[in-house]
């Protein structure tokens, strides 16, 4: 089976699961449906109860959720993000889904091996006191400012390049230290690979990538079977960092529109902050280790 059939078989199979995992965590209460007797066979909803609520024939939605979903059209998808309360990433993920599923759109090819562009860089490195880097849809940091490659020194430890955030969080023991909130780390570094599997189901590394973290860690793959999928967008992240201690770092990340799949991620601390002193820290133990900033690949 060449890799479109393959790419496209697998997002069926995606589909089945996606709409599983939605219809399972929910509850009749929880969408205003009457229950009645005591014991039902089903975690969640049942698929003739997600028909109802969508406005579908129950044998449709069967069909649908078996992966068959092509030619469906945009008024029944948003009868089922309605019936199942899909978030807005979530209804993007679907909609990518049903479109690899069915021949919708032709099957998108990102560069196997994404780049910085130079001019990216440059505005990286004038970041001087805010820690920046660029990373890309499979979680491979793409390129660094100094100080950015200082906050991240653990996950360099690993000669592999490039440095892929998830396969530290999951297969370096020092994740579990250096992210002082692991858990959730790794329930976003997992979603966001999940999100980025659905829009581009022909990247070769990303599947590669997935193989290697579902064999080797069993975190890994009870977060992949969850189906979750975010955009992590705003927050803060709590970091034990081994030269300066714990760190408290609010982050912005924001998509690069000329460059399709890349992120900037930016760390910022209040100015008067125990993460402040311990950034001017860093940057002073950087400028002495004088660090690579621009990685390189594998």
């Amino acid at each position: 089976m060449g890799e479109p059939k393959q790419a496209a078989a697998d997002a069926r199979r995606q589909i089945r699961e996606f709409l599983a995992t939605r219809r399972a965590r929910l509850t009749p209460e929880q969408v205003g449906l009457p229950v009645y007797g005591g014991n039902r066979r089903v975690k969640g909803l049942r698929r003739e109860e997600v028909a109802t609520l969508a406005g579908i024939s129950v044998e449709y939605y069967i069909r649908l959720e078996r992966g068959e979903a092509h030619g469906v059209s945009e008024s029944v998808l948003e009868g089922i993000n309605h019936a199942l309360q899909l978030d807005p990433t979530e209804r993007a993920h679907l909609l990518d889904l049903v479109r690899a599923s069915g021949g919708t759109r032709p099957l998108r090819r990102l560069p196997t091996e994404p780049t910085l562009r130079p001019p990216i860089q440059r505005i990286l490195d004038s970041m001087t006191t805010t820690p920046a880097l660029v990373y890309s849809g499979r979680l491979d940091i793409l390129g660094t400012n100094a100080l950015g490659r200082a906050l991240l020194a653990p996950l360099y430890a690993d000669p592999a390049r490039p440095v892929n955030m998830a396969r530290f969080a999951f297969l370096d023991p020092a994740a579990r230290t250096f992210w002082r909130d692991w858990p959730r780390i790794a329930d976003d570094n997992a979603s966001t690979l999940r999100t980025e599997a659905g829009r581009n189901p022909c990247d070769a590394d990303l599947t590669t990538l997935i193989g290697e973290l579902s064999t080797h860690s069993e975190a890994f793959r009870t977060r992949w079977a969850k189906h979750d999928v975010h955009l992590h967008t705003t927050g803060v992240k709590r970091i034990h960092h081994p030269v300066v201690g714990d760190l408290e770092l609010p982050y912005e990340a924001t998509p690069l529109a000329a460059d399709q799949g890349q992120t900037l991620l930016m760390y910022t601390a209040d100015p008067t902050s125990p993460t402040a002193d311990a950034l001017r820290l860093l940057a002073s133990w950087a400028a002495s280790e004088q660090p690579e900033s621009h990685p390189t690949r594998r």
